[in-house]
């Protein structure tokens, strides 16, 4: 079934599950966002673009590759950026042209003195639609935001509904502002929603859940979920993500399908069923002899 089971502990600690914890890009969603909605300020869309994809050029993020894929395919000639750096889970910031340019949360352009109360409501509406708003200044002046909206896959609300027939609580992590993880959660029927919670932090929060005397899997498919991966009483790994995060967990699901999960949890739920059937048999066959 495309499942891959490193060890039997995993096997029999699987059907203890009480709690699934999805990292949402590359699990619940297709990890391959796109640029959805666009409003500049003060400047043409194109320019914002050039700004926006120079300091976001040397980034790895998934939003990073978005805003390339955009200005590629707008035609735009992107400059190197100098002085890069990156701030994990907030933005970026860069040298470009001889002038510094931001791209990342409101928070993360507030913090660097920017005032962001102009986008404020272009903010909320993206976020509300599930977009993550992605908010680019230059030299302290807005230029606007982009707005980036990573697909759902088509089998996770049967994914979803499949673990609460089994009795399991899934709760989607991501470090998305609440309403875009709000968004996506409501598309694929999860209610327990974990936001803006920075890539270090997420084995914290399996861990939270533990400390409740709760038996926990973490389902994720990026170097960043690896943590999680390991602590959790089961990690289970998207076959079609990093070699770190399957490297790490307990159980591969070769086929990316998040639908596997609950095929996971079933098939370790009917083998210990299994296993204690015949027990009890050859104990009963032993008694009567």
């Amino acid at each position: 079934n495309g499942i891959l089971i490193r060890n039997a502990e995993a096997l029999e600690t699987a059907h203890k599950l009480e709690v699934v914890v999805l990292d949402k890009t590359g699990t619940l969603t297709e990890g391959r966002p796109r640029v959805a909605s666009v409003r500049a300020l003060g400047v043409s869309e194109d320019e914002l673009f050039e700004a926006a994809a120079a300091v976001e050029r040397p980034s790895e993020h998934p939003l990073a590759s978005a805003v390339l894929e955009e200005s590629s395919s707008r035609g735009l000639q992107i400059v190197e950026a100098t002085d890069f750096q990156a701030v994990a889970g907030r933005g970026v910031r860069g040298d470009v042209g001889g002038m510094t340019v931001l791209a990342g949360t409101a928070a993360f352009l507030e913090g660097e003195g920017v005032d962001t109360s102009q986008i404020e409501s272009d903010v909320t509406a993206l976020t509300t639609n599930g977009e993550t708003p992605l908010i680019v200044a230059r030299d302290g002046a807005l230029l606007g935001v982009i707005g980036v909206a990573d697909r759902v896959k088509p089998e996770a609300r049967a994914a979803i509904a499949e673990l609460k027939a089994l009795g399991i609580e899934p709760v989607m992590l991501t470090g998305d502002n609440r309403r875009t993880a709000e968004a996506v959660a409501r598309q694929v029927g999860i209610d327990n929603v974990v936001a803006e919670v920075l890539p270090a932090d997420k084995a914290d929060v399996v861990a939270r859940f533990q400390a409740e005397g709760r038996k926990v899997a973490m389902v994720g498919d990026g170097i960043n979920d690896a943590p999680a991966l390991a602590l959790a009483d089961v990690g289970m790994a998207i076959g079609t993500g990093t070699d770190v995060a399957i490297e790490t967990a307990d159980i591969t699901l070769m086929r990316g399908d998040v639908r596997d999960v609950a095929a996971a949890i079933g098939l370790s739920r009917s083998t210990m069923r299994t296993i204690k059937q015949n027990l009890f048999w050859a104990f009963f066959y032993n008694v009567a002899l």
